[in-house]
């Protein structure tokens, strides 16, 4: 359940949310923080990201 908070002439201000909610918007904006980040380096095919773990053990 959102709630608004008004100023004197009514208008919305601000939004209390539920702070489940308010934890996945933050998770959220870091994730694409990463993504903003990451976005200059270079890519790994998956295939060979598979490669990899299979050779680790881990698939």
């Amino acid at each position: 359940m959102k709630q608004y908070l008004l100023n004197e002439k009514g208008r919305k201000t601000a939004v209390v949310i539920p702070i489940e909610e308010y934890r996945e918007l933050i998770e959220d904006i870091h994730d694409l923080a990463v993504v903003a980040e990451r976005r200059e380096e270079s890519v790994i095919p998956f295939s060979e990201v598979k490669k990899r773990l299979k050779a680790d053990g881990l698939l």
